[in-house]
């Protein structure tokens, strides 16, 4: 691996973290995540997220790393994995 190649995956691993745990709060879905979970959860999120804005708007890329709309994007994305996690499982979200 590149010395660069480290800290993309560090850089997405946060990532990964803060929005899984943004989009756990927002979902009620919290109590029942640990950390590996909002990682993933933010990671698959961001890349949901960012296919569906692609589809959207044509924007083949979407995410600019620090930029507010990449965050805004992933966090919805993540949601909606929330949300679809809980259709087929058959949960409901505690409030």
């Amino acid at each position: 691996m590149q010395r660069g190649t480290h800290m993309g995956i560090i850089a997405w691993l946060i990532f990964g973290g803060i929005v899984g745990w943004i989009a756990s709060k927002i979902m009620g879905t919290d109590a029942q995540q640990g950390i590996l979970l909002n990682i993933i959860v933010g990671i698959v999120g961001a890349f949901l997220g960012g296919w569906l804005w692609g589809l959207l708007t044509g924007d083949p890329e979407p995410f600019r790393f620090f930029d507010i709309g990449s965050w805004i994007t992933a966090i919805v994305g993540a949601c909606i994995l929330l949300l679809i996690v809980g259709m087929v499982t058959g949960r409901r979200r505690r409030v």
